[in-house]
């Protein structure tokens, strides 16, 4: 009788085994939306949970396995002995298979987040170029006020790749892997186009600011020099004035 009913403990062990390992190992999974993605790495912890707790049954099992060894024939011990060993290593690999399957599908939340994270922040620069090209799209001043619109926007410009970089090698992890492939996809191609866009737009920018100020500081020349011409006439007027020339005695242009 108690061969019968260690023999039905451990095959109810086995079957719950079996069942855990075609539930969440051999059960293909797919990932085409965050939420799929959260609640996959939200049920396998749970299932990591519950094969751990089950080891104080497995315990128990062994304890009872061995303490019936213990007492009875030899010839019944074999037969138990291998099912308890079978049973034993069946629930390791079960466990580790289970938290290993966990800690990647944790790993892949994180670089999804991360992905995110990193298209915010590309996404905020790019509004800043944004307003910027704005703000200089009918900028009017002189040539000092232009060249501190351009250094502005050159500034701004100068962003490191790097960001850029970490959101194409994340995207590539998870896309290889056949997760949230579509989303990701869409998301990269609106960055990059709106990437590509404000990129060239930027360049067509700084190229206008600069003839602006070749232009301002020509218009400055010229009006420099006119107000040197003028000045000096002026003076010369005025030095006319004084010694009471009459307009008919100095030359044409003075007249």
């Amino acid at each position: 009788d108690k061969t019968v009913s260690l023999r039905k403990d451990l095959s109810e062990m086995h079957e719950w085994i079996t069942q855990a390992e075609e539930e969440y190992l051999e059960r293909d999974f797919e990932y085409k939306t965050p939420d799929e993605l959260q609640k996959a790495v939200e049920e396998l912890k749970r299932a990591k949970e519950e094969a751990l707790q089950k080891e104080v049954k497995v315990k128990l099992i062994t304890d009872s396995v061995n303490n019936f060894i213990a007492k009875a024939p030899p010839a019944a011990h074999d037969a138990l002995k291998k099912e308890l060993n079978v049973l034993i290593t069946s629930y390791q690999q079960l466990c580790s298979r289970l938290n290993g399957k966990w800690k990647t599908l944790e790993e892949v939340w994180a670089c999804w987040r991360e992905l995110l994270s990193y298209l915010d922040a590309e996404n905020k620069w790019l509004n800043e170029i944004e307003v910027k090209l704005k703000a200089t799209e009918n900028i009017q001043g002189g040539a000092e006020e232009i060249s501190e619109s351009l250094d502005s926007l050159e500034r701004l410009m100068r962003h490191p790749e790097d960001n850029r970089n970490q959101i194409r090698e994340l995207a590539q992890t998870l896309t290889d892997g056949g997760i949230l492939d579509e989303l990701i996809n869409e998301k990269l191609e609106k960055f990059n186009t709106r990437w590509e866009e404000l990129q060239q737009e930027a360049v067509r920018r700084q190229k206008s600011l600069e003839q602006s100020i070749q232009s301002a500081q020509e218009t400055d020349k010229t009006l420099r020099l006119i107000q040197e011409s003028l000045a000096a006439i002026d003076k010369q007027l005025t030095a006319y004035t004084a010694d009471r020339v009459d307009a008919a005695q100095v030359p044409q242009e003075a007249q």
